[in-house]
């Protein structure tokens, strides 16, 4: 399979391949493989970015963690003072719930779960409080892991707090707001089509298919381009040459397709003057009181890549979710607008956010829908979630009042071969601390 490189590693489905193929958790923790150890480090440890295979397993498990070393990045300043405070209870009888994986006969606990799914870090917290937190891997309880489309979730949340403020308007059309997209395949969408991926854009991420649309709009935002490369130099030039899919109209179906997030991005900045970067950490850093910076990727023309760039601790993760389950409040004060957290959390639960979902081809996940670049379970406990590709994750609860954020580097990319052990343990851990 060709290798992309840059946005196309964060944000592609891969092939199926069956875990006996891999070695397990242990095996490949990147202290254990030695990556990058050493003035220079052996040539067998050396991992490069210029041809991708940085992001090959077991290397993506380093990776990961690293992501400020491979690429051009900018910082999204965390505030040094007014930092959140948090309380911690741990609980380990989390690790011996026991669940039933789909698809499955075989019951396994909380606890094997996490290594079966190459988990990175979790933390649990329940009512405000931590009651489970655990790493592995190279990652730390300071360090910054790559976040990939849970990037998107912050983008969605930075246009939600500006619906909420009145400062844009989702029933406008795109090209009211970026009229550079006139004649593209965004003519006729409105922020909202954008916001929920309900788009009917021709864009595909199928990576077998050498024609498919994201191999130039990896190609856009690539920093290592061959010498004779004459395409796009950075996305918004590559969105200019998106085009719409004949005979469906846009609102019509729900279709995940990254360069929404990349669309909506530029509509933020427009509307506000200010880049993503500035406008995360200033209404959602800062505010929340994150204890670490964070940072971007960053295109050849220095555009962050809003849909899967984000890189940030896993902590200030786990407070950013359980502040949108608080209706936007943390530590007694107000982050985001309470109208912002409530339309994230409610806003998609409707027949006809369900009915454009179920166009599109996730079976898996029947009875969902998508809200401001959220995942919405439409579950009995109302859960959504903010989800990236090798495992990435916020999941909240609002029932079990739960906030789970997890960080992985499993082989697998797409959620589909992921969520199997991952969903049903959620949902197995909620149980349990709804009858504590």
């Amino acid at each position: 399979m060709k290798k992309a490189i840059f946005s196309s590693i964060l944000v592609a489905g891969a092939a199926f391949v069956s875990a006996q193929d891999y070695a397990d958790a242990v095996k490949t923790n990147p202290e254990t493989m030695g990556w990058m150890k050493g003035f220079p480090p052996a040539k067998e440890k050396t991992l490069h970015a210029s041809d991708g295979s940085f992001f090959d397993f077991p290397k993506l498990r380093y990776s990961v963690n690293h992501m400020q070393e491979f690429f051009p990045t900018r910082t999204v300043p965390a505030d040094q003072k007014n930092r959140y405070s948090v309380k911690t209870k741990i609980d380990n009888n989390i690790d011996s719930i026991i669940f039933t994986p789909w698809n499955s006969e075989t019951p396994m606990t909380f606890e094997q779960s996490l290594g079966a799914n190459y988990t990175d870090g979790i933390i649990v917290m329940h009512k405000g409080k931590i009651v489970y937190e655990k790493y592995f891997g190279g990652l730390t309880p300071d360090g910054k892991h790559a976040a990939m489309s849970v990037s998107k979730s912050f983008t969605g949340t930075i246009a939600s707090i500006l619906v909420a403020d009145g400062k844009l308007d989702p029933s406008k059309l795109v090209t009211d707001y970026i009229p550079e997209l006139k004649g593209s395949g965004y003519e006729g969408a409105t922020v909202r089509n954008v916001m929920d991926m309900t788009t009917a854009i021709k864009y595909s991420e199928d990576y077998n298919n050498p024609n498919a649309e994201i191999w130039a709009y990896s190609a856009a935002g690539n920093v290592f381009r061959p010498g004779d490369y004459k395409g796009p130099q950075n996305y918004y030039e590559y969105l200019k040459t998106v085009k719409k899919i004949e005979g469906q109209e846009h609102g019509e179906a729900f279709g995940y397709r990254t360069i929404n997030t990349e669309v909506l991005g530029w509509i933020v900045s427009r509307v506000t003057g200010k880049g993503l970067t500035q406008l995360v950490s200033e209404n959602i850093w800062k505010p929340l009181g994150a204890h670490y910076d964070g940072y971007y990727q960053l295109d050849p023309s220095g555009i962050a890549f809003a849909g899967g760039g984000f890189s940030l601790n896993l902590r200030d993760m786990a407070m950013f979710g359980e502040m949108i389950r608080n209706g936007g409040k943390l530590n007694g004060k107000q982050i985001i607008p309470a109208a912002a957290a409530k339309d994230i959390a409610e806003g998609g639960c409707t027949p006809e956010a369900q009915a454009a979902f179920a166009k599109s081809d996730y079976p898996a996940l029947k009875g969902w829908s998508y809200r401001d670049m959220w995942w919405i379970t439409n579950n009995a406990h109302g859960a959504y979630m903010a989800r990236g590709v090798h495992g990435q994750a916020i999941y909240i609860d609002p029932a079990a009042e739960m906030v789970i954020a997890r960080f992985a580097s499993t082989h697998y990319s797409s959620n589909k071969y992921i969520d199997p052990l991952s969903l049903p343990a959620y949902e197995a851990v909620a149980e349990y601390l709804m009858n504590k």
